[in-house]
């Protein structure tokens, strides 16, 4: 596995080396301390598995480079570090394409298992992303709902399942063998049940309320 760490604090690097070379036996990991050096890495290796990129570089705002990213090197996963958690920077982090927000802060145990996530194709949302959404749509624990419970069948159960993998419409109707307007039609379902206005926050609601959705993978 090809990964590119991206972050102008080389410890921060050391730390993010450590814990990958852990996860991953045959990791190779390639290092960049700003955004020109990093695009100057990802040309060369056009076949990255990951980049872990942090928000704050010298020569670039994160934000802007994850677009682009995301724009022309779309078979590049990309989790997001930051220093900085807010929620507002969390939601537009996964609205863009991102498989996650680690916040720098938190443990190396917490930054493993988030990875872990990833790698076994779930997003991570940091807890305080989290939080409000519970306050907000979370039952208490003796009426915990579930999705049947809110009129989700099977199959949108499963397009829910892709849709906190990241998976966008296209890619979840050739999964799922369905007609892209189908799967739109779910989608909408799916953030009405949920109370939602889009994906990010769909993705948000359904780990808010603790759902363990069936895993599938993409064939």
């Amino acid at each position: 596995m090809k990964i590119l760490l991206v972050d102008d604090h080389a410890l921060i690097r050391d730390a993010l080396r450590g814990v990958l070379r852990e996860l991953v036996d045959d990791a190779v990991v390639f290092e960049a301390s700003d955004c020109c050096q990093a695009m100057r890495l990802i040309e060369e290796h056009p076949d990255l598995d990951l980049i872990l990129l942090d928000l704050h570089l010298r020569d670039r705002d994160g934000l802007a480079a994850l677009s682009d990213l995301r724009q022309h090197h779309a078979a590049i996963s990309i989790v997001v570090l930051s220093a900085f958690p807010d929620r507002e920077t969390i939601l537009h982090v996964l609205e863009l394409g991102a498989l996650g927000f680690i916040p720098k802060s938190v443990p190396r145990v917490v930054i493993a298992n988030a990875l872990r996530l990833v790698f076994s194709g779930g997003i991570y949302i940091p807890p305080e992303a989290l939080a409000r959404a519970e306050a907000s749509v979370a039952p208490a624990p003796e009426c915990r709902v579930l999705p049947a419970d809110l009129g989700l069948t099977e199959r949108q159960i499963k397009v829910l399942a892709l849709m906190m993998q990241g998976k966008s419409n296209k890619s979840i109707s050739r999964i799922l063998d369905a007609a892209e307007p189908t799967v739109k039609h779910h989608v909408t379902v799916i953030l009405r049940a949920l109370k939602v206005e889009n994906r990010t926050e769909a993705v948000i609601a359904a780990g808010a309320l603790g759902w363990e959705l069936p895993p599938i993978s993409d064939r």
